[in-house]
């Protein structure tokens, strides 16, 4: 459940959010530091633990990492999480 450990901090739950409402479903950490308000290392530091857990993947473009959400990832945590807690 790396994915939920993941998820536990507001600030990355917040990034989730933020990236699923990009017109392009993709931002770069500087898209992301602005409308958090931190700084670029702890959005970096974020961004690095939602790609471990398989949430993000991450795109290298020039000097640019360009982060995008992993649908099945989420879609695999959703059911783990609510298919659980249905009734048998």
């Amino acid at each position: 459940m790396a994915g939920l450990k993941a998820m536990a901090d507001p600030a990355r739950l917040q990034i989730l959010y933020l990236i699923q409402q990009a017109p392009a479903g993709e931002l770069c950490v500087c898209d992301l530091t602005d409308s958090l308000g931190l700084s670029q290392p702890a959005v970096s530091r974020h961004l690095k633990i939602l790609a471990m857990a398989g949430l993000l993947a991450r795109e290298q473009r020039g000097t640019w990492a360009w982060f995008s959400l992993v649908p099945s990832a989420l879609r695999d945590l959703q059911d783990r999480v609510f298919g659980s807690a249905v009734p048998h």
